[in-house]
C-alpha cells in the first residue's frame, strides 16, 4: 500500500482528540506571572502522554548512579523557614542522592556531553523533600509546554534511532535554533560543565526559584546551590570520548570506589535569599528558568553539608527504583509560579505511576519516608501496607476522628494573591535571551571560552542541514562577536546577520562579568585526594624511585596504580619485585589524572619499545595533565613529542623532569602540579602533540 502523503502546510496542530491548538508555546496561567492552571487540558494531555512513552526505564535521566548519606545543618534557619532539615544547628537528616545523565538510555555511557541530574531525597521528620536539580543552574526552555518537544528533539532520531546519548545531530539543533530562549543554556551545555571529571567534582542547582516560609507565614525567595568540597573539575573533550570507549561506567565506578575507600564525597548547600521586592527590580525575571541570579547581586549563603557515606546494597532496588518528584516538599518549602516548575510538579508524579507500577511507589523502601504515614488512601497495584479497621474516610467518628487534619502544624501553601486574566503568554522580561549568555561566556577563562567554541564547532559539524548551522551562529552573534566568529570559522561559513531580537530595547544587565561562573573559581580543598595516578613500570625499574613516589602519593591521599606492559610480577633493577595492577591495554591513560615515569635504564628501553607507552604519554600531555619523569625516563617524554615549554615560552608547571638525586623536590612540585588538576595553557587548537 502506498503511503498517504499529507501536505504539511495544511496540517494543524491538535490534541489527541483532534482539537486545534492555538498556542503550543505557553501553558495556561492566571496572569503573565501567575500560576499554571489545573484545567489546562492541553498541557496535561501533552505531558501525560510524554510521561508514559517509555516503560520501565526513565524517559530522561535513565542512566543514574546513587548513594546514601546525610545532610547536616550549620545553623538554625527558623527565622527563614520552618523546613525540618534547617531547624537547628547540627541537625542530621538522612538522604539519598541520584546523579544521572539526561539524554542517554539506561545502558549508555557516562561521559557524554550532557546535562547531569543532581537529585537529593531528604528523609525529614516531617516527610520526604525531593530537591530535584541539575549540575547546570538554567534550562533550555521557559515553559513546561515545550518539555516533550525538547526531549523528542535531543533523543535519537526516530527514523533510525541514532545517535545515542548525544546532542550532535540535526533534530536537536533544529529545535534550539528556533527557540532563542535556549541560547543561555546552550552556552553552559557546550562548556566544560557538560563533561565533568566526576560526580564528586560537580556543582548542583535547584534551577528554579522556590519559596522558604517561616512559622509566621513570611516568605523568602530562594535558589539552591550544591558545591563540591573537591572543587569543580572537568574532562577534556578528546579524553571524554576515549573514556567512553574504555570505561563507559567511568563516573559510576568513580563514585562507587571513592565511597568504598572511605573518601566520602561532600557538598556544601548554599542558599541565595532575596525578597519579592528585590526580584521585581532585577533586569530579568526570577520565574524564568533560563536565567540565573548572579552571585554579585545575591551572594550564596552556606547553610549545611551533604556527605555521601554508603553505597546502595542493590542497584535496582534503590538507585533504579528511587522516585524523585518535584511535588514532594515539606512544610516551610513552597513553589513559585515558574511555568517550567509548574509542569514538573505534575510530570514527575505522573511518570512514576507508570514506571513503578501504580500509586503505591511511595511504599518501595528507598522511597518510604521515615515520618509516619496516616491517610485513607487504599488499595491499588503493589500495595504493601496492610490497613486494619473499618474506617477509610475522613471525617469519621468510628475511628475516633483519626487521622485528623494537622491544621497550622501541617503544610500550608503560601497565600500568593492572584489578580489577573487567564491567558497563554509570557512576561516581557522572558523575551530577553542573550544578556546572561554573554555574561556566562565573558566570565570564563580563555581556555574555557576556547572549549565552548570548539564544542559548538564539533556539534554543528555533525548537523547535515546548512541552514540549521547558520541559524545557530546567528543566535551566537547576539552573544559574542568572538564566539560567533570562532564557530563560523570552524564551520567554513561567514558570520550571518544576528538573529532578530524579540525586544527592541532590552533592560540593562546589572552584572557583566561573574567570576564564580568559571569552573576554575572552585579549585577545591582536597589537594590531590582521590586523584588516580599511573606509575608506568617494566622490568628493570628503579625500585627506590618507585617506592618514594608511591609512598608520597599515598600520604597525600592520591590513588597510585602500577601499570605495566602486562599485569603481574615486574622485577626491579635491584631484584625486588612489584605487582603491576593494570596494563597499558586494560587501563588506558585517559583513566588517570596524572602519570609517573620512574627511572631505570632497562625499564625505559622496554617501555620505549612498546608503542602504547608513547600514546600513554601523549594523551596525558594532550589532556593537560601532570607528568613526572625521573632520570632516564625523561627520554620517553621527549620521544612522545611533549614540549618542555608552553606555547608562550614559559616553563610548563605540569611537566616535571628530574634526576634521581633531586627526587624529593621533584615529588613536591609534581604533587602541586596534580593539585592544579589541569594545565590548560599547554593546550593548542589543533593539538601539536
Amino acid at each position: 500500500m502506498d503511503r498517504v502523503r499529507v501536505d504539511s502546510a495544511a496540517q494543524r496542530l491538535t490534541t489527541n482528540q483532534g482539537v486545534p491548538i492555538a498556542d503550543n508555546q505557553n501553558s495556561l496561567k492566571a496572569g503573565l506571572r501567575g500560576p499554571a492552571l489545573l484545567k489546562d487540558f492541553i498541557l496535561r494531555e501533552k505531558i501525560t502522554h510524554f510521561d508514559h512513552e517509555r516503560i520501565p526505564e526513565r524517559i530522561v535521566h535513565a542512566r543514574g548512579s546513587g548513594a546514601h548519606g546525610y545532610f547536616e545543618c550549620y545553623e538554625s534557619l527558623r527565622h527563614i523557614t520552618r523546613a525540618a532539615p534547617f531547624a537547628e544547628a547540627g541537625k542530621i537528616t538522612p538522604a539519598f542522592v541520584r546523579f544521572s545523565t539526561v539524554a542517554g538510555e539506561r545502558g549508555s555511557k557516562d561521559t557524554a556531553r550532557d546535562v547531569r541530574g543532581f537529585a537529593v531525597k531528604f528523609y525529614t521528620d516531617e516527610g520526604n523533600w525531593d530537591l530535584v536539580g541539575n549540575n547546570i543552574p538554567v534550562f533550555f526552555i521557559q515553559d513546561a509546554m515545550k518539555f516533550p518537544d525538547l526531549v523528542h528533539a535531543v533523543k535519537p532520531e526516530p527514523h533510525h534511532a541514532m545517535p545515542q546519548a548525544a546532542s550532535a545531530h540535526d533534530t536537536f539543533w533544529d529545535f534550539v535554533s528556533l527557540m532563542p530562549e535556549s541560547t543561555h543554556m546552550l552556552l553552559w551545555h557546550m562548556s566544560d560543565r557538560a563533561i565533568p571529571r566526576s560526580y564528586r567534582m560537580m556543582q548542583g542547582f535547584g534551577v528554579h526559584t522556590f519559596r522558604l516560609v517561616n512559622e509566621r507565614g513570611e516568605a523568602t525567595l530562594c535558589k539552591f546551590h550544591w558545591s563540591p568540597k573537591l572543587g569543580t573539575h572537568a574532562l577534556a573533550w578528546d579524553e571524554a570520548v576515549k573514556i567512553s570507549g574504555c570505561d563507559p561506567d567511568y563516573h559510576r565506578r568513580d563514585l562507587w570506589e571513592a565511597i568504598e575507600a572511605g573518601a566520602f564525597p561532600e557538598y556544601e548547600l548554599g542558599l541565595q535569599l532575596f525578597s519579592e521586592e528585590q526580584a521585581a527590580k532585577f533586569s530579568f525575571d526570577v520565574l524564568d528558568a533560563t536565567k540565573i541570579v548572579p552571585e554579585e547581586l545575591v551572594p550564596v549563603r552556606p547553610v549545611g553539608r551533604l556527605v555521601l557515606n554508603r553505597n546502595p546494597d542493590n542497584f535496582f532496588a534503590e538507585t533504579e527504583q528511587v522516585a524523585f518528584c518535584t511535588a514532594h516538599v515539606v512544610p516551610g518549602i513552597d513553589f513559585t509560579n515558574d511555568p517550567l516548575l509548574a509542569g514538573r510538579i505534575h510530570s514527575y508524579v505522573d511518570t512514576q505511576l507508570l514506571r513503578l507500577g501504580g500509586p503505591n511507589f511511595h511504599e518501595i523502601p528507598i522511597n518510604a519516608p521515615i515520618a509516619p504515614v496516616h491517610n485513607h488512601q487504599r488499595d491499588g497495584l503493589h500495595r504493601q501496607a496492610i490497613h486494619r479497621g473499618r474506617v477509610s474516610y475522613e471525617p469519621n467518628s468510628l475511628g475516633g476522628g483519626c487521622p485528623f487534619q494537622a491544621g497550622g502544624a501541617g503544610f500550608v501553601s503560601f497565600p500568593e494573591p492572584i489578580r489577573a486574566d487567564e491567558l497563554r503568554a509570557k512576561p516581557e522580561k522572558f523575551a530577553e535571551h542573550y544578556h546572561q549568555a554573554r555574561l556566562f561566556f565573558d566570565s570564563q577563562s580563555p581556555a574555557e571560552r576556547a572549549h565552548i567554541v570548539a564544542a559548538f564547532r564539533f556539534e554543528l559539524s555533525k548537523v547535515m542541514v546548512p541552514a540549521i548551522r547558520e541559524r545557530v551562529v546567528s543566535m551566537l552573534a547576539n552573544v559574542s562577536d568572538d564566539l560567533a566568529a570562532g564557530v563560523a570559522a570552524g564551520l567554513g561559513i561567514a558570520v550571518p546577520e544576528p538573529m532578530p531580537r524579540a525586544l527592541a530595547r532590552s533592560p540593562k544587565p546589572e552584572v557583566r562579568q561573574s567570576p564564580p561562573l568559571s569552573l576554575l573559581a572552585r579549585p577545591g580543598e582536597g589537594g590531590i585526594q582521590t586523584r588516580r595516578v599511573a606509575l608506568a613500570i617494566a622490568d628493570g625499574v628503579d625500585a627506590g624511585v618507585l617506592k618514594a613516589v608511591r609512598e608520597a602519593l599515598i600520604s597525600a591521599g592520591a590513588v597510585p596504580r602500577l601499570v605495566g606492559p602486562r599485569v603481574g610480577r615486574v622485577l626491579a633493577a635491584d631484584g625486588s619485585a612489584f605487582e603491576a595492577e593494570a596494563s597499558f591495554e586494560n587501563e588506558p591513560s585517559v583513566l588517570f589524572d596524572a602519570l609517573v615515569l620512574p627511572d631505570g635504564a632497562a625499564a625505559v628501553e622496554r617501555l620505549r619499545a612498546d608503542g602504547r607507552v608513547a600514546e600513554y604519554i601523549k594523551d596525558q600531555y594532550r589532556h593537560c595533565k601532570s607528568i613526572l619523569a625521573v632520570g632516564a625516563a625523561q627520554a620517553l617524554v621527549e620521544g612522545a613529542g611533549a614540549f618542555v615549554r608552553l606555547p608562550d615560552g614559559s616553563p610548563d608547571p605540569g611537566l616535571v623532569l628530574s634526576d634521581a638525586d633531586a627526587l624529593d623536590s621533584a615529588i613536591e612540585r609534581f604533587i602541586d602540579a596534580v593539585a592544579a588538576h589541569r594545565h590548560w595553557r599547554r593546550e593548542t587548537d589543533p593539538p601539536l602533540v
